[in-house]
């Protein structure tokens, strides 16, 4: 538990030993630093709920409060609100507290199993940037979740089971159809025949394809085929498949790692299919299911609504299973796999439907138990200085990669090239360039679209990934300098700027319970660079190393370490590696 909610938790006993119930108690940051460091706010309601005058009651939890001494200079303002301080003792001892251990900052949760599916890139497809968000806030829920005490177990979820794939598989068809994968005759061993396809070609193939099959009625039709084949494992045509998704689930990796996200699991929509016979039957003993047109549906529409709500399709009429069947089968998967607690699945926000659909499905079929949690987490598009998205020049999805190259060019342009050993260069590039796409992703809020300006964002001065990197390499190189002297103990609070920074770095357990909550990283982007400037502040203000009271060049080392420690720790939940130098 951190040191700020055992002091909110007697506070809270105190108020409750007075006679006034209160169901939770949070120490509100105070807007009035001439008033104190925080507020309560809560003897408005008690008034009301107790019949009594409010500032009569916040005199009786004054005159309390003013027998702990960690608080100071406890005041009531207007109708009833209380202003408290934190004595320099008391911020003393929690700095030193929190620099030995930075645990002792954070609060951590009561234990749950969390599947937290994101990425969703398509097999055979190239990453583009509407690919960024899904996997970069997955991966850092998932660092924020672990660190707050959950077992999180991370899914790529690829889409590797559906018609696209036999788009694919048909144009590889037309282009070589002498290809063993396509003689039924063949008995021979599939993974000895030289596949003439690379990455790239799979990339190209697909677009090819689906031009053609909106085209044409019959190419569209040979595909359904396939598709079938394929998820009915039908030699040859699965045997073709399973190459395709060795290409190109190492490009899929590599591209991943390269934006420091990284899966427990790789499993797609294929590997839920062994699950598929089960799903059916358990749907086909609850009578949940439906025909329609020759095709199986679910209705999931409430009786009592009025919008509009379409049935889910279950199994296609040519046979075939769909995007949502494969979801339904995976998350029966999960549960006999794993039997999570929740799952969260993080998808563009025009994903909602689908994903309310399949809950509502999973719920009459009782895949799952009452008390496992379903969350869709949907966030909005990231798009370039014109306000569109993000196109390559003849009009196309931008590709990841060519994101990241574009910013990796920006980045050569600052980089300080006399400190950055020579063998580092591409490295340290990259690590900037991702911080700088990855940190803007984070400043809105996840539902909102944003504008990202590689110019802008690349810059080292103002809310910027390289300025948090920067400055968090300038405090590293500070604190090795200062190795000589001691970094023990933090002894004095010199000034109100120093204060500052101590009452920022309290607030760090508050903004990680409601980054939590909110599946948003914005409030932790913000917190880090709000702790970072006021760092910077101080920094600017003193000279650490030339100082002579040794006590407080100690103190000032301490804190420095502290602010240090809590950027790692924050940047790591955000998925920004810090480069030696820049």
């Amino acid at each position: 538990m951190s040191i700020i909610k055992e002091l909110e938790n007697d506070i809270k006993r105190i108020i409750d030993d007075l006679g006034y119930q209160l169901d939770s108690f949070t120490l509100e940051v105070s807007k009035r630093k001439d008033l104190g460091d925080y507020q309560i706010n809560d003897c408005m309601n008690l008034a009301k709920k107790y019949s009594k005058n409010p500032r009569v009651i916040a005199e009786e939890i004054k005159e309390e409060l003013e027998k702990d001494n960690r608080l100071k200079d406890i005041n009531i303002a207007g109708p009833g609100f209380i202003n408290i301080s934190l004595s320099d003792n008391f911020l003393l001892k929690t700095i030193n507290s929190i620099n030995s251990d930075i645990d002792k900052n954070i609060d951590q949760k009561e234990y749950k199993k969390i599947i937290i599916d994101y990425g969703g890139a398509n097999v055979s497809k190239a990453l583009h940037v509407g690919h960024l968000r899904s996997a970069n806030l997955g991966e850092s829920l998932k660092r924020l979740a672990k660190r707050l005490g959950y077992e999180v177990i991370s899914d790529a979820h690829l889409g590797d089971y559906g018609r696209p794939l036999g788009l694919v598989i048909l144009e590889i068809k037309k282009m070589y159809p002498t290809l063993p994968y396509f003689d039924e005759a063949y008995t021979g061993d599939y993974s000895e025949i030289a596949l003439p396809i690379t990455n790239s070609d799979l990339e190209k193939i697909y677009p090819v394809a689906s031009t053609k099959a909106k085209e044409d009625e019959k190419y569209l039709e040979e595909a359904r085929i396939i598709t079938t084949k394929l998820q009915n494992h039908e030699r040859g045509i699965y045997d073709l498949w399973k190459r395709i998704m060795d290409i190109s689930k190492k490009e899929i990796k590599e591209v991943y790692d390269s934006l420091n996200v990284y899966y427990d699991l790789w499993e797609g929509e294929s590997d839920a299919s062994d699950y598929i016979p089960e799903l059916l039957e358990i749907i086909k003993e609850k009578n949940v299911a439906k025909q329609s047109e020759g095709a199986t549906i679910i209705e999931v529409k409430e009786e009592d609504e009025t919008s509009p709500m379409p049935p889910l399709l279950l199994v296609k009429s040519n046979g075939s299973v769909s995007y949502e069947t494969t979801d339904l089968a995976t998350i029966l998967e999960r549960k006999k796999k794993f039997n999570p607690d929740e799952i969260w699945y993080c998808a563009d926000g025009r994903q909602q439907l689908h994903f309310e659909q399949v809950f509502r499905a999973t719920r009459k079929a009782n895949l799952i138990d009452d008390d496992v949690k379903l969350e869709y987490i949907g966030f909005g598009t990231m798009n370039s200085p014109d306000g569109k998205p993000f196109k390559t020049r003849d009009g196309g999805v931008m590709p990841l990669n060519s994101l990241i190259e574009l910013v990796k060019e920006e980045t050569r342009k600052r980089i300080n090239y006399d400190i950055v050993k020579e063998d580092k260069v591409e490295e340290t590039i990259n690590d900037i360039a991702v911080a700088t796409i990855k940190y803007a992703d984070f400043i809105p809020y996840r539902t909102t679209d944003y504008i990202f300006n590689p110019e802008k964002f690349s810059d080292v001065e103002g809310k910027t990934g390289p300025y948090l990197l920067y400055s968090t390499i300038r405090m590293k190189s500070l604190l090795e300098k200062g190795k000589e002297y001691k970094q023990d103990n933090y002894i004095k609070i010199n000034n109100d700027t120093d204060r500052d920074i101590v009452l920022e770095l309290l607030e760090l357990p508050n903004i990680l319970t409601k980054s939590l909550e909110s599946k948003s990283l914005n409030e932790v982007a913000d917190y880090i660079y709000s702790l970072t400037n006021k760092y910077n502040k101080f920094y600017a203000e003193n000279k650490v190393l030339l100082e002579n009271d040794k006590d407080l060049q100690e103190s000032w080392l301490v804190l420095t370490n502290t602010v240090y420690n809590t950027n790692l720790l924050l940047l790591d939940i955000l998925g920004l590696k810090v480069p030696e130098k820049m």
